[in-house]
């Protein structure tokens, strides 16, 4: 066999270039454009309708069947005004919630704002006494075993028993009403938080002893972020049961606050008025403790 005829069989047939023109189109036509992505569906309006049916429907269906149960109950005949009665009655409370003709005769928007700033002042010192003490009884064991007999003794105690020894030793009724606040609020954020530092991980303080930090880091860089959670669910726990007392405190010692409004309601047999501060009451509850859960939300530091 010949070496022209070997060659031709090694021949391999390359692409041929493209033609001018094709390349002269291309480069006119600029990049190549990437196909655009599909867009993401959207939720059909009737599934948007159904979810807001689902979340509006039951809290209003649950408010319409108390009025209507509260309706049927005045209808029977009993001295229970109706929601109608009760409806004018707010109408005119609400007219003026703010006037003010003396001690003894204050707008129902000054009673609640006398009977939070109570609160907030007996809740406030519970907070500045309790949680530093709950991180003490939950970080060291003695301290946990000193303080478990006397807060085990204590914390049944009705916080209404407590009002005769605020009385006793402040001499007056304001001071007293602010005590009981405060002895009732700050069992739940003693609990709270030590059981929390309590239940902080051992590989946690493994690696500060390892680091070798000072109490006061392990308490700021490891013990805090971990015990918050519990320590708001504490705080909660304790404006409830706070708001929950100071009415019954206030219906007691008497002065201004929401309370005292209630009983001197009562004793002017304004009925309606009555189920006003109820309604009035357990709004501001309400609004209280949502705030607190927003607050732990936001600080939680297993949903970050």
């Amino acid at each position: 066999m010949s070496a022209a005829s070997i060659s031709s069989d090694k021949i391999v047939s390359m692409p041929s270039s493209p033609p001018v023109a094709q390349v002269q189109a291309a480069n006119e036509a600029g990049p190549a454009v990437a196909p655009a992505r599909p867009s993401e569906p959207r939720t059909p309006l009737s599934e948007i309708l159904l979810a807001v049916f689902k979340a509006v429907f039951p809290p209003v269906a649950g408010i319409a069947l108390l009025i209507a149960v509260w309706a049927l109950l005045a209808a029977k005949g009993g001295s229970i005004p109706g929601p109608l009665a009760v409806w004018d009655a707010a109408k005119v409370l609400f007219a003026d919630p703010f006037y003010n003709n003396g001690p003894n005769d204050m707008g129902i928007g000054w009673n609640v704002l006398s009977s939070l700033q109570r609160v907030g002042i007996g809740f406030g010192f519970a907070a500045l006494v309790g949680i530093p003490l709950g991180f003490i009884i939950g970080r060291f064991a003695f301290m946990n075993a000193m303080f478990d007999p006397v807060i085990s003794l204590l914390r049944p105690v009705s916080p209404l028993a407590w009002l005769p020894i605020g009385l006793l030793v402040f001499k007056q009724a304001d001071p007293a009403a602010t005590w009981t606040i405060f002895i009732c609020s700050i069992w739940p954020m003693i609990i709270n938080t030590a059981v929390g530092v309590q239940r902080v991980p051992q590989d946690y303080m493994n690696v500060a002893r390892v680091l070798d930090l000072d109490e006061w880091k392990i308490v700021t860089k490891i013990l805090f972020p971990s015990v918050l959670p519990y320590m708001l669910t504490g705080i909660r726990l304790s404006i409830g049961t706070a708001w929950l007392v100071i009415v019954a405190a206030e219906m007691l010692t008497g002065g201004v606050g929401i309370g005292f409004w209630v009983w001197d309601e009562w004793n002017n047999l304004k009925v309606e008025h009555i189920i006003i501060a109820i309604f009035i009451i357990g709004i501001v509850g309400l609004l209280l403790e949502q705030a607190l859960l927003l607050l732990a939300r936001r600080f939680s530091y297993g949903n970050s």
